[in-house]
């Protein structure tokens, strides 16, 4: 390491040599092999960074991707037809998974529950999760993931609609306009879709409206500095009494369901690691959400998150071999057109506004 030295000298300027005392500090240069050592270190530190990202990002769409994929498998063709539980194994894994990764690996800080009152918002919260998540899995038991996750794009209607009945928040023109795509590219991919159901179909709108509903009440329940937690430690707090929340229905509408998936593993085994393997899997969609919500910018996190829908449909269609249509296509690429205009036009209202 080269450790740098002030030096001073006169100050040889004519006009100034009637101030002997006066000096000016002399700035070393740094060495050209120096400047170019510092450059290399540079780019090597961008190009890890860069690189820790893609790997990142490469994860959160595996993980989102094999959850859908998994979840699919299990209720629809390997025929363990109860989401109930399952999303109540997700819950007890992400509560498992998420302590560990605060409390023993200290990924980010712990926080901590400040009132009562605030308990009770997180529990509120936890309720419309457990409606939005159970009616989510249940919805694969009849219609495809590519349709799944067509209506699932259609987020940014619901929560421009919660937000306008909840907050009476107002949106500029363009942002409504922009969101008229987004409708109409679902009613045309529902139309053509030749695996549609209508129960499926109400289950699904009902998950994506309730992911957007909690978006909105979380905004507002948890708005104060004093009451905000990360994503990591709210699931930390969710998840629990998410799982409090659905074993009893589960137990009330699923049966036994413990004693069937007994007896189901001891028959065949492949079935504990399949739900174990999910429930892990469930976990790192909301670590991996986490870590690039970190490492990326909002508007590039959205770009993704678009992107992320399309590659989970073409990945169904092409391991599942469900069919699909033109026009369903066409319908999904509408929606799709239609969240990234509504997203533009998000971004541009709040510079304008600003």
């Amino acid at each position: 390491m080269v450790v740098e030295q002030w030096t001073t000298r006169r100050n040889s300027n004519p006009k100034l040599d009637n101030s002997p005392d006066q000096i000016l500090l002399e700035i070393p240069q740094t060495p050209p092999s120096e400047s170019r050592n510092n450059n290399s270190n540079n780019l090597a530190v961008a190009s890890s960074a860069s690189f820790v990202t893609v790997i990142i990002v490469a994860s959160w769409y595996s993980s989102n991707i094999g959850v859908l994929l998994l979840n699919k498998y299990l209720l629809s063709i390997y025929g363990y037809r109860y989401p109930i539980f399952l999303t109540t194994l997700h819950m007890i894994s992400c509560s498992f998974y998420s302590s560990f990764a605060i409390h023993s690996l200290r990924l980010v800080p712990s926080q901590f529950i400040q009132s009562r009152k605030q308990l009770l918002k997180i529990f509120s919260l936890s309720l419309i999760f457990c409606f939005s998540v159970v009616c989510g899995n249940a919805s694969l038991k009849y219609i495809p993931v590519s349709f799944n996750q067509a209506i699932g794009a259609t987020t940014p209607f619901f929560t421009a609609i919660f937000a306008f009945i909840i907050t009476c928040k107002k949106e500029s023109p363009i942002v409504y306009f922009s969101l008229l795509p987004v409708v109409l590219g679902i009613v045309v991919a529902s139309n053509s879709e030749p695996l549609f159901h209508l129960f499926g179909f109400f289950l699904c709108v009902g998950s994506t409206a309730g992911r957007a509903l909690k978006s909105v009440v979380q905004g507002i329940l948890l708005s104060s500095e004093s009451e905000k937690l990360n994503s990591m430690n709210l699931l930390m707090y969710m998840a629990p009494m998410a799982a409090g929340i659905l074993l009893p229905f589960s137990l009330y509408f699923e049966g036994n369901v413990a004693g069937i998936t007994i007896n189901k593993a001891k028959e065949d085994w492949f079935v504990v690691f399949l739900l174990i393997g999910n429930a892990t899997v469930a976990y790192l969609v909301n670590l991996t959400n986490f870590l690039v919500t970190k490492h990326t910018s909002p508007l590039t996190l959205q770009v993704l998150g678009n992107a992320k829908a399309a590659v989970a449909a073409i990945v169904s269609v092409l391991i599942f071999k469900n069919p699909v249509t033109a026009m369903g296509m066409v319908g999904f690429g509408i929606t799709v057109m239609g969240v990234v205009l509504y997203s533009q036009a998000k971004r541009r209202s709040k510079l304008t506004a600003h």
